[in-house]
């Protein structure tokens, strides 16, 4: 599978609020259900060089690659499990141990 463009993530901040601001707006059952569909995405289309990624203000999912996003902002390639949640208007990131 071709992995889907994403944007430059270099420009972006890390944060630890993304995830406390998704439940604060949908609630726990919604914020985890976005999850575990970005997780199934990944599952489902992903592969070993790819990320789950949770689009905090739509609730979007998509896959990133993993290479590029440790290029561009230093974050761990071992991230197994877990999903990016990207803020796109704030350029913030969160990286969520499933939850």
């Amino acid at each position: 599978m071709q992995t889907p463009y994403f944007p430059d993530f270099s420009g972006f901040s890390p944060a630890n609020n993304l995830w406390p601001q998704l439940v604060a707006k949908l609630g726990v059952e919604k914020s985890q259900h976005a999850v575990r569909q970005a997780l199934d995405l990944q599952r489902m289309h992903g592969d070993i060089g790819t990320i789950p990624v949770l689009l905090s203000g739509t609730c979007g999912i998509a896959l990133a690659n993993i290479e590029l996003l440790h290029l561009q902002t230093g974050f761990s390639k071992n991230i197994e499990g877990m999903v990016l949640i990207v803020d796109i208007k704030s350029k913030f990131l969160q990286l969520l141990k499933e939850v």
